[in-house]
């Protein structure tokens, strides 16, 4: 059974934990076209359900998603065949704590979808070195002799300093 808040909450464009902005203006695109505007009830639905879902099994839905729910039979997918096998364990648990949440869930389904795994990125650490060292590194830069071997040292030495001198 669908819970009315879960499409009202959609409409307003508010999301639980997002920002109120980007969703309000997915949803008033959605409600811009007569095509798109059909889905946004399914929209809901789903929505809805996977935060269930999520609420049930959370540390397996960081990975898992909710496909389709029709008739009572939901379709999950999962990024691979271990997941699956893991998701599969726990479906009654699944299954019984969407029927508390008002879901009349007959049958669960789940389908392997092998996706990309997008790597998070890691902030880049800049060193700041301190003016001691920035006065240390340019006296050492003045005082070698002008030779070929210390040619490419002097320049890799003023490369670094004009990048901390911009800071």
């Amino acid at each position: 059974m669908n819970r009315p808040s879960s499409f009202a909450n959609w409409q307003t464009g508010a999301r639980p934990g997002r920002n109120g902005q980007a969703s309000r203006g997915v949803s008033d695109f959605l409600r811009g076209n007569e095509k798109m505007a059909a889905l946004l009830p399914t929209v809901a639905r789903l929505a809805a359900i996977q935060q269930d879902c999520a609420s049930v099994l959370p540390a397996l839905f960081d990975a898992c998603s909710v496909l389709s729910f029709e008739s009572g039979h939901l379709v999950l997918a999962a990024p691979n065949a271990a997941f699956a096998a893991k998701l599969k364990q726990q479906l009654p648990k699944l299954q019984d704590g969407l029927l508390k949440c008002g879901w009349q869930v007959s049958a669960i389904r789940i389908k392997v979808q092998v996706r990309k795994i997008s790597e998070k990125t890691r902030a880049a650490k800049e060193l700041v070195l301190p003016q001691a060292a920035l006065h240390a590194l340019s006296s050492l830069t003045q005082s070698l002799e002008e030779t070929p071997r210390n040619r490419e040292l002097k320049a890799a030495l003023e490369t670094m300093l004009s990048r901390h001198r911009r800071r």
